[in-house]
C-alpha cells in the first residue's frame, strides 16, 4: 500500500504518485504498475445504490497487462474509455447484472464522504456518467480463494482513463505491484528498501504473490491425491473385471486346447492358441480406452480452476496416452498369460481330480441341511467350479463382488469423512463459534472484556493479534495470543502455547523450516532483536487476518508480546487492544440470539465517527475447504461408476456360468426341478456370491476408506476424524442382496429355458 485517506494519520489523499515512482525504481524491481481504490457508487434501476464492494481503478495498466484478470464472459474493458468496466463474475451474479448492462455511476470526493453533514441525496457528485459492463472476470489471486480473501476482493475494475480523473480527489487508497527479478529470492531485499522510503505513519502491508501460488497448490494437492487414490481403485477394479472376462475366454477354449494336446501340440502352442485372440482384443480395447479418454477430456479439469483454465477443449497428451496404453496392454497380457498357463489342459485335469476329492465345505453343509433343492444347487454353483468342460469361474465372480463392495464402502466412508470435515469447522482450525473482528484496527481491550464477561451466552474468549514475522529468515503469518489462552486453534501434535518462549507452527510451515517438534527457531519481528523459541507443537491454523494470513497448515502461534506495539496498532488507534477476539458460546445456547448479542457488543465497541467498524465473523473457510465443498459429490460419482462396472461384471459372470452349467441345469431339470426352481438356483448362486462379497468387502472397504481419509487429512493438515456411515453401509449391504437377485433375473430365465433333451443327448 502506497497511500491511504486517513486524516487522523495525516494522510489527506489516497494517492501518492511520487512514492509510486520511487518504488518503481528500487533495485531488483523490473516492472511496477498500480491501482487505486475509488470512492464510486453504482445506481440501480429503482434508484437505490448497488452494493459493489471495493471498486478498483487501474492507474497505469494493473489488471490489464500486469496481474491481469481472466475474462470468463464478454471482453476486457478498453483502457482508453472511461465509460467501460468489468466485474468479478461472482459479484455480478449476486447483483443480477449481465454483460451489456449500463449503470449510472457517481463519484464523490473523500472529503465529501467523510464530512459529518454528508448526504448523498443532496451532495453534488464530483463526477457522473453511464458505465457499461463489458466483461465478467476472475482475479488471478482469487481462483482458489478462502472466505477472508473473498470478502476483501474487488467487485469492479475501472479503466486507467476513468482512474486518471479520480485519483487526486476520490481515491481512498492506492497500492503498487512490483515485479522482482529472481522472484521471491530478492523479496526480502526489496521489502527492506521499501521500508526505507515509506512514510513512518503509513501501515506496512506487503502481499507476496508467491503465497498465492503456494495456497493454490495446498488447496489442489489433496484433491489430486484423492482422485489419484480413486484412480488406483479403478485400475484394480478394471484388472479384476478384465481378469474375469479373460478367464471365461480361456475356459471357453479349453476343449480346443485338449484336442490340440491330443494331436501332439506343445504346451506353448496350446497356450498361444488360447490367448492370441485375447491379446488382440486387449490391444484394440486399450486403443479404444485412449480414444474415450480423449473424447472425455473436455470434462476436465474439475474444481475452481476450470473457469480460468486456458484450454478446455479436446486434450491430446500423447505421452500420457501412450504410457497408459502400454501399461494396459502389458498388464492385461500378463493376466492372459497367467490365466492361460493356469488353465492349460494338463493342469486343469490335475485340479479337477483334486476338486473331486476336496469340494466346498459350505456346499457340503448346505447339501446336508434341510435347504430346498434349488438352494443346495445354487450354493454349490456359487462355491464349486464344477468338473470337466463345465468348469465355471466361481472365484472370479466372488472376487468381483468383493472388489465392488470394497469400492462402494470405501467411497461412502471417504465421502462421509469429507462431509464431516466440511461441516465441522473445528476440524479445519475454527475452534470457536464466532469472532469479533477489527480488521487491521484494534478492539478496545477493557471495554470488550467487560461486555463479553457479562454476556451469559459467552463461555470463553481470547484476544489475538495478527502480524508477519521472520522465522529462521522466512516470512510467516502469525497469531499473537496470551499463553494458555482459553480459546485457540486445535492442536495436531505436541501441546499448545504454555509460555512466551514457545511457538506452535502449522504443519506446512514446520516442514518448510525443516524442523521438528522440540527444535528451536529464531523469530525476528523487525523492530526487536531475534528471539529463540522452542517448537512445542503443531496446530491446524484458522483462516483469519489481514493480507497474508494463516490458513490450515501455514502460520504460527506465539506470544503477542513478541509482536512490536507499532505492528499491533498500525492505525495508531487511541485505545489499543487485540485485532480480533475468538468467542466460544455455551452449550445449548440459541445461536441466533447469541449472534445478535455479539453483534450488539461489536456495535458498542465501534467508536463514533470511526473510519472502520468492528464486525462479527462467522466461520471463515480456508481455500482447501471452499474447494472441497464444490467437489463433495465427486466421490459419489466415481464410486457409482466403479460399482456399476462391478455389477455389470457380476451379470456377465452369471450369464457365463449359466452357459457353462447348461448340462448341470439340464440334469436338474430331468430330476424334476421346475423352471421357477431353476431360476431360483441362479438367484441363490448370485446371492451367495454377493453375501460373501459383503461379509469380506464391507470391513475391507471401511479400512480402505479410513486409510485414504487419513492420508487426505494429513496432506490437508486438518484434524483427522474419519466417519463411518453405518446406516448407509447397512443399506448398501441390503441393496446389494436385492440387486443380486435383480441381476440374476436374466440368467435365471435362460436357465429356466434350458433344452434338456438336446443337451443330454450326447450323454
Amino acid at each position: 500500500m502506497t497511500a491511504v485517506y486517513n486524516p487522523t494519520l495525516g494522510f489527506d489523499t489516497g494517492n501518492d504518485a511520487s512514492l509510486m515512482n520511487t518504488l518503481a525504481h528500487l533495485p531488483h524491481v523490473t516492472r511496477a504498475e498500480s491501482y487505486a481504490g475509488l470512492n464510486v457508487f453504482f445506481g440501480a434501476a429503482d434508484g437505490t445504490s448497488l452494493a459493489v464492494e471495493n471498486p478498483l481503478g487501474s492507474i497505469d495498466g494493473m489488471f490489464f497487462d500486469q496481474d491481469h484478470v481472466t475474462v470468463t464472459q464478454g471482453r476486457m474493458a478498453d483502457p482508453e474509455r472511461s465509460d467501460e468496466f468489468v466485474m468479478r463474475a461472482a459479484a455480478a451474479h449476486d447483483l443480477g447484472l449481465h454483460v451489456g448492462d449500463v449503470l449510472p455511476l457517481v463519484a464523490y470526493s473523500m472529503d465529501q464522504s467523510y464530512s459529518p453533514d454528508f448526504d448523498p441525496a443532496t451532495a453534488q457528485p464530483f463526477l457522473t456518467l453511464d458505465a457499461k459492463l463489458v466483461g465478467l472476470v476472475v482475479f488471478s489471486d482469487t481462483v482458489v480463494d478462502d472466505d477472508i480473501d473473498a470478502a476483501g476482493t474487488a467487485d469492479a475494475v475501472f479503466t486507467p482513463a476513468l482512474t486518471a480523473q479520480l485519483t487526486q480527489c476520490c481515491s481512498y487508497l492506492s497500492a503498487i505491484g512490483l515485479r522482482i527479478d529472481d522472484g521471491s529470492r530478492n523479496a526480502a531485499i526489496v521489502e527492506g528498501e521499501i521500508e526505507k522510503v515509506l512514510p513512518p505513519a503509513l501501515p506496512r502491508l506487503f502481499h507476496d504473490t508467491s503465497v498465492i501460488k503456494a495456497k493454490a497448490e495446498r488447496a489442489i494437492k489433496p484433491e489430486t491425491i484423492a482422485l489419484g487414490a480413486f484412480g488406483v481403485i479403478a485400475a484394480l477394479a478394471t484388472l479384476v473385471i478384465a481378469s474375469q472376462v479373460i478367464g471365461r475366454q480361456v475356459g471357453a477354449s479349453s476343449d480346443e486346447g485338449a484336442i490340440l494336446r491330443a494331436l501332439g501340440a506343445s504346451p506353448a502352442t496350446t497356450l498361444l492358441d488360447g490367448i492370441i485372440g485375447i491379446v488382440g482384443a486387449v490391444v484394440i480395447g486399450s486403443l479404444l480406452a485412449a480414444a474415450v479418454a480423449v473424447v472425455l477430456s473436455p470434462l476436465a479439469p474439475i474444481g475452481p480452476i476450470r473457469p480460468v483454465y486456458p484450454s478446455r477443449g479436446i486434450a491430446f497428451d500423447w505421452t500420457v496416452l501412450a504410457l497408459g496404453v502400454v501399461v494396459l496392454i502389458v498388464a492385461l497380457t500378463s493376466v492372459a498369460l497367467t490365466v492361460g498357463h493356469h488353465g492349460a489342459p494338463q493342469r486343469a485335469a490335475r485340479r479337477r481330480v483334486r476338486a473331486r476329492t476336496r469340494g466346498s465345505r459350505v456346499a457340503r453343509a448346505a447339501a446336508a441341511s434341510a435347504l430346498p433343492a434349488s438352494a443346495v444347487a445354487g450354493v454349490g454353483f456359487a462355491l464349486e467350479p464344477g468338473h470337466g468342460p463345465d468348469t465355471a469361474p466361481v472365484r472370479a465372480a466372488i472376487l468381483g463382488t468383493v472388489v465392488g463392495m470394497v469400492i462402494v464402502v470405501a467411497t461412502l466412508t471417504f465421502g462421509a469423512s469429507l462431509n464431516t470435515l466440511v461441516s465441522h469447522p473445528a476440524l479445519y482450525g475454527w475452534n470457536w463459534d464466532e469472532a469479533l473482528n477489527g480488521g487491521a484496527n484494534d478492539i478496545p481491550q477493557q471495554q470488550a472484556a467487560q461486555l463479553l464477561d457479562h454476556d451469559p451466552d459467552v463461555a470463553a474468549w481470547s484476544g489475538v493479534y495478527f502480524a508477519a514475522v521472520q522465522i529462521d529468515g522466512q516470512p510467516v503469518p502469525v497469531i499473537g495470543v496470551d499463553p494458555n489462552a482459553p480459546v485457540g486453534p486445535p492442536t495436531l501434535s505436541g501441546h499448545g502455547l504454555d509460555s512466551s518462549n514457545q511457538i506452535v507452527l502449522g504443519a506446512t510451515t514446520l516442514a518448510q523450516l525443516h524442523k521438528r517438534v522440540g527444535d528451536s527457531v529464531e523469530v525476528n519481528s523487525g523492530s526487536t532483536s531475534p528471539t529463540s523459541l522452542k517448537i512445542v507443537g503443531t496446530a491446524t491454523m484458522p483462516t483469519i487476518g489481514e493480507g497474508v494470513h494463516p490458513t490450515m497448515g501455514s502460520g504460527a502461534l506465539l506470544s503477542y508480546e513478541l509482536i512490536p506495539a507499532s505492528t499491533r496498532n498500525i492505525w495508531r488507534d487511541p485505545v489499543d487492544g487485540p485485532n480480533a477476539i475468538f468467542v466460544r458460546f455455551r452449550r445449548g445456547t440459541d445461536r441466533t440470539a447469541a449472534h445478535g448479542a455479539l453483534q450488539a457488543i461489536a456495535d458498542a465497541l465501534t467508536a463514533p465517527g470511526s473510519l472502520s467498524t468492528i464486525g462479527v465473523l462467522a466461520v471463515q473457510r480456508p481455500a482447501e475447504i471452499v474447494n472441497y465443498h464444490s467437489m463433495r459429490i465427486t466421490p459419489l460419482y466415481l464410486g457409482s461408476a466403479l460399482a456399476g462396472g462391478a455389477v455389470f461384471a457380476l451379470a456377465l459372470t452369471l450369464i457365463a456360468s449359466v452357459r457353462r452349467r447348461r448340462n448341470d441345469l439340464a440334469l436338474l431339470k430331468t430330476f424334476g426341478l421346475t423352471p421357477r426352481q431353476l431360476a431360483a438356483v441362479v438367484a441363490w448362486q448370485s446371492s451367495v456370491a454377493v453375501a460373501i462379497g459383503t461379509v469380506v468387502g464391507v470391513p475391507l472397504g471401511v479400512i480402505l476408506g479410513r486409510g485414504l481419509w487419513d492420508v487426505f487429512a494429513g496432506e490437508l493438515h486438518a484434524v483427522a476424524r474419519p466417519s463411518v456411515p453405518t446406516l448407509s453401509i447397512g443399506l448398501v449391504a441390503i441393496g446389494a442382496l436385492v440387486l443380486a437377485n435383480v441381476v440374476a433375473a436374466v440368467p435365471g430365465r435362460i436357465a429356466a429355458r434350458t433344452p434338456t433333451a438336446l443337451l443330454l443327448r450326447a450323454q
